[in-house]
């Protein structure tokens, strides 16, 4: 009766005002071409003269899809990107003025997600696994002792986006995220499953890996990062390092006082 009468009257008037030129898809468009640069610009100008409102996931994809990542550097191949093609990845992001979603995992489903989504979007995507992460990929009952589980978990998932990452058609960043001191057995653990894929493969198991060594003073950040960085170097993996703080707390380390 009235409900259904009133639920009418609603939906006639929202079909009245999608009719009408859309002033707050114009207003947006500024903010729009921020994120998709010259060529998102060029859409949501196109959009805002027509006068006429457009899905805006729809003129995003297509913006960056043509746009941005159809010319890519030419060392950069569908499948897990290392050594200098990523460095070329990294560069070319830069240039381009776009990021590169990096997103945490917990399995084999939340990777394939991840790459489903980079595949529809038409861009790289940056696949990472944290310590907890790992070990919840290898079972929260599998023997943990000197991170046994977290190394496991990290390197079977690895292995995983390396037999599937081609059949998205994208070019896949494997990483890992924050490491503290006392995590460094996973960090080690996850360098010897690279050293060993290397020499059967030419390549690293993994993009790139994180040492988090902000907790502790920065002259021995430093050393202790130099030291895997040189490790590292050998089979082409590239290192992120944290050397400050920006307050708050990530992954157990607390810097709120800060």
């Amino acid at each position: 009766g009235q409900t259904s009468e009133r639920a009418t009257q609603q939906t006639r008037s929202l079909r009245q005002q999608s009719s009408q030129p859309h002033t707050q898809s114009q207003a947006a468009a500024p903010l729009a071409a921020l994120a998709l640069g010259a060529a998102g610009a060029a859409a949501c100008a196109a959009t805002s003269k027509a006068g006429k409102r457009q899905p805006r996931a729809k003129v995003v994809r297509a913006a960056v899809a043509e746009k941005v990542f159809a010319k890519m550097p030419a060392t950069v191949k569908p499948g897990v990107v290392t050594g200098q093609a990523l460095v070329d990845l990294l560069n070319y992001a830069k240039e381009k003025e776009f990021a590169i979603p990096g997103v945490n995992i917990v399995g084999t489903g939340s990777i394939n997600a991840c790459m489903e989504a980079a595949k529809k979007a038409g861009g790289p995507i940056m696949v990472t696994f944290s310590r907890g992460g790992g070990q919840f990929i290898a079972g929260k009952a599998a023997d943990n002792t000197d991170d046994a589980a977290c190394i496991a978990g990290s390197v079977a998932g690895a292995l995983h986006v390396r037999t599937v990452a081609k059949l998205y058609g994208v070019p896949v960043i494997l990483h890992t995220d924050h490491c503290q001191k006392a995590w460094l057995p996973w960090f080690d653990g996850m360098l010897k499953a690279n050293e060993e894929y290397f020499e059967k493969n030419g390549e690293p198991l993994f993009s790139s890996h994180m040492l988090d060594l902000s907790e502790e003073p920065l002259e021995e950040n430093i050393a202790i990062c130099k030291k895997y960085l040189e490790r590292m170097a050998k089979f082409n993996c590239l290192l992120e390092m944290e050397l400050g703080v920006t307050g708050g707390e990530e992954d157990g380390v607390d810097n709120s006082n800060v």
